[in-house]
Parts: structure tokens; C-alpha cells; sequence
């Protein structure tokens, strides 16, 4: 009799722990499926582009307002049937300028959806352009730059062009990507840029690089105008700072919006656009069109 109650207790025992160990492998099984859909959505979310917005005292009080739209790191990624979504969003803003801040065509992609997109704001916008690392990785920067200019695109390489709005005049500075010229060569071309804009005007250089803002501290920009770091793909949330960063390494501290630097120059860095150009995926960290406006 007390071996009958001691088999049945044991086997008892043994359901109970085969329940246990079940209940534990689904439990398991839930925590790693919620946390796959986590990932799997807010990936899916960060793909979905946004528009970002600052404001930065730069004009006399009594001036109208002027409006900048920063599109950046394009990377001919595709925005709708002939760039329409993309299009849409920028023409709703208004812009009074556009800046075209590098890599808005891609090394490897078709540039079609990049094409698309250049066409349609340089035959509303005054527009103004610099090359990326990604342009010159292509190859065709010569073909690039003749292909902007006939577009009526102002291509910057040390140089700058004046624009008046009403009593405001604001010179538009750019400098090549520093990716095939030696640095200090880059550092001519930032040099003239800065020499040719004119002290009394707000000043405003257009790079695809925000990690040399220490070279940038030694002028008097009033504003720089940045993108190439993609918020480092995974942008931390809270602390705004990017998980990895070409050429500024991890947590990343200029990814995102508006800073001001040392010198008091603001420079402002745009998230950009690319999406299935890059491998890694962006999460927590949406494409952006950055909408700058001065007053």
C-alpha cells in the first residue's frame, strides 16, 4: 500500500514538474515573440519618413521669416510613384530655399527616384547642392554636377551665392565632401566659402559633414547645415545620441538637430532619408525632411 502511495505521489510529482517546464518553454516562447515583434515593428515605424522642425533667431525682428528645407542622404531611396510622397511633403512646407546637403544620389542604386526628385524642386525652389562621400564613391561627380546645373541647381565647391528677402540678404556657402581631396585642400575650399561671404549678411555653410565641426568653430558661420550621419542608424532615445557613427564613432554626439557650437555658430544635422540604400536597419529614428526657419 505504501508503495502504491509513494508511486503516485512521485508521479504526481513528475506532472507537476512537466507543467512547470512547459509552462516555462511558453513562457519563454511569449517573451521572445514579443520582443521579435517589437523589433520587427519598430522597424517598420521607423521607416515612416517625418517632418522635423526648428527655429533659430538669425534675422532682424522687424524681417519676414525665412524658410530653409535641409534634404539630405537621399541615397535615391524611393518616396512613392516618381518621388510624389517626398515631393509632397517638401511643397507643403513652402520653403523659400532648399539645400541638397550630399549623398542624394547613391554608389549603388538606380538614381532615377533621385532624378525625379532634383527635377521637381529645382523647377520650383532656389536650390543648393553639395556633394557626399557616396557621390564620390560613384564615380560620377563630374556628370552629377553638370546634371544639377542644368537644372538651374547652384553647385557649391567653395564658393557662395547671395540671397535677398527683402532687407535680409543671406549668403549660401558649400564646400565639397572632403572624401577625394586631401584636407587641406577641403580646408581651401572652406576658407574661400567663408572669404567670399560677406560679414554683414547672414552666413550660412552647406557641408555633408557634421563630425568637423572643430574646424568649423574657427569661422563666423551664423549656421551650418549638415546630414551624412544617419542619427547612427539606431538613434538612443532620450539621450539623442547615435549608437555608431562613421567617422564619430559610438554614441555619437552631432546626429540630430540643433546644436551650438563653441564659436556660437548653430549647426543644425539632419537624420536624412536613406532607407533601403543601407543594410543596417534605423529604429527609433525616422527619415526626416528638416524644416529650418529663420526669424
Amino acid at each position: 500500500m505504501k508503495k502504491a502511495e509513494h508511486e503516485k505521489k512521485t508521479e504526481h510529482i513528475k506532472k507537476t514538474d512537466r507543467k512547470k517546464k512547459k509552462g516555462s518553454l511558453k513562457k519563454g516562447r511569449l517573451i521572445f515573440y514579443g520582443i521579435l515583434v517589437f523589433f520587427i515593428l519598430s522597424w517598420i515605424w521607423s521607416w515612416v519618413p517625418v517632418t522635423e522642425r526648428i527655429s533659430i533667431d538669425l534675422i532682424p525682428e522687424d524681417a519676414e521669416p525665412v524658410r530653409i528645407v535641409l534634404i539630405t542622404d537621399l541615397h535615391s531611396c524611393y518616396y512613392g510613384r516618381e518621388q510624389r510622397s517626398l515631393i509632397r511633403r517638401v511643397e507643403k512646407e513652402d520653403p523659400d530655399i532648399i539645400l541638397l546637403g550630399g549623398d542624394i544620389f547613391d554608389d549603388n542604386l538606380d538614381n532615377g527616384n533621385s532624378m525625379y526628385f532634383v527635377e521637381a524642386m529645382a523647377a520650383e525652389y532656389s536650390c543648393f547642392y553639395v556633394t557626399g562621400n557616396h557621390e564620390y564613391w560613384s564615380g560620377k561627380v563630374p556628370e552629377i554636377k553638370e546634371y544639377l546645373e542644368s537644372l538651374g541647381v547652384n553647385v557649391l565647391a567653395g564658393d557662395c551665392r547671395t540671397l535677398e528677402f527683402g532687407d535680409t540678404l543671406i549668403d549660401i556657402c558649400g564646400v565639397d565632401d572632403p572624401t577625394r581631396i586631401r584636407h587641406h585642400g577641403w580646408e581651401d575650399q572652406l576658407k574661400a566659402a567663408f572669404e567670399a561671404a560677406d560679414e554683414s549678411h547672414v552666413r550660412i555653410l552647406l557641408s555633408h559633414r557634421p563630425e568637423l565641426y572643430d574646424v568649423y568653430e574657427q569661422y563666423d558661420f551664423d549656421l551650418i547645415c549638415a546630414g551624412h550621419a544617419h542619427a547612427g542608424q539606431i538613434l538612443i532615445p532620450f539621450v539623442n545620441r547615435g549608437l555608431y557613427v562613421p567617422d564619430q564613432g559610438t554614441m555619437a554626439e552631432y546626429v540630430n538637430g540643433l546644436y551650438e557650437l563653441p564659436n556660437g555658430s548653430y549647426m543644425a544635422v539632419s537624420r536624412g532619408l536613406a532607407r533601403e540604400s543601407t543594410p543596417a536597419p534605423r529604429y527609433f529614428n525616422h527619415p526626416e525632411v528638416l524644416v529650418i526657419d529663420l526669424y
